[in-house]
């Protein structure tokens, strides 16, 4: 993604480098959201989103599992509701040091704080997350053992154009096409 101001594309590259400390004990976090900030860039690019909706979308992507960590050093557990809990905090935290707009804030800890809650998606942005975070997610489930079932999962889950060829192209090369 392009940035208009240089300035939002070094800020991001601070938060990336905190997101980074705060995974520190659990490095496998550290890779899923850089491939799932991947996926958000190249569904951001395809659906030409403006430059500021993009800015939320990658900054919600390098948050969104950033309360997993907490989740587990509290509860045991990484499960959904509680990174969703756990997350608001501290992006809230991290996008206060960098000086973010109190919109661009509230926004990303809107989805930190429901990315695990599609039926909480209330915007492009969001939804073009939750894509970006299921197809990255899908590599273990049972939706992408055989192409018709892949088919129809992608049909069922993802909106957006840009999503459904990612994930198509990403667990089935040869299937191009719904």
């Amino acid at each position: 993604m392009k940035y208009k101001d240089i300035g939002e594309s070094e800020k991001l590259d601070q938060v990336i480098k905190e997101m980074k400390n705060i995974f520190r004990t659990v490095p496998y976090g550290v890779d899923h959201t850089m491939k799932v900030l991947e996926n958000t860039r190249t569904i951001i690019e395809r659906e030409n989103v403006d430059s500021q909706t993009g800015c939320i979308i990658e900054l919600s992507a390098v948050l969104h599992d950033i309360g997993s960590v907490e989740a587990l050093r509290k509860y045991g557990s990484m499960e959904g509701h509680l990174q969703e809990q756990e997350g608001v905090p501290i992006a809230r935290n991290i996008l206060n040091e960098h000086n973010y707009e109190p919109f661009v804030i509230e926004r990303v800890c809107y989805i930190v704080g429901n990315h695990h809650t599609p039926e909480k998606i209330d915007g492009k942005d969001f939804q073009i997350l939750w894509e970006a975070d299921l197809i990255e997610n899908m590599q273990v489930m049972d939706c992408t053992k055989d192409t018709e079932t892949l088919r129809q999962f992608v049909s069922k889950k993802i909106k957006t154009q840009a999503g459904k060829a990612l994930a198509l192209c990403k667990y089935s090369p040869a299937l191009k096409t719904l």
